[in-house]
């Protein structure tokens, strides 16, 4: 999300969303949707973007190749719980670790948790 807002786009958010824009295909977990919604919904209350930009933001990020990856519950409760104990991190991260994992995909994040967690399992990091 961060190549969404002026003052938070590096050129590592940059190469991400050329990588996202040239992609056959992006996989995110199911919770990916509802972070992408709260982010622009709290840029709006914030006053850094308005509704007619987050209208166009979202227009925009629906015509990329994204993936939503639908959550099976015992793979929440077995192996994202267990990874999000294993690697000290929220259970929303870790579904994206462990999609990474499990579909044997390379991870972009600016978060440093998530990356070491990423790195410590062996997942290539999008850099």
């Amino acid at each position: 999300m961060a190549w969404c807002f002026e003052d938070e786009t590096t050129p590592f958010t940059e190469r991400v969303l050329d990588l996202v824009v040239k992609a056959a295909e992006v996989l995110v977990p199911a919770i990916w949707p509802f972070e992408l919604s709260n982010a622009l919904l709290s840029a709006e209350r914030r006053k850094r973007i308005t509704l007619a930009q987050s209208t166009s933001l979202l227009t925009r990020i629906a015509a990329f190749p994204i993936v939503v990856e639908p959550p099976r519950i015992t793979q929440v409760f077995d192996q994202i719980l267990s990874a999000a104990r294993q690697r000290n991190l929220t259970a929303y991260d870790a579904a994206y670790l462990e999609l990474a994992l499990r579909r044997g995909v390379p991870l972009a994040t600016l978060d440093e948790d998530l990356r070491a967690a990423a790195t410590a399992a062996g997942i290539k990091l999008i850099l």
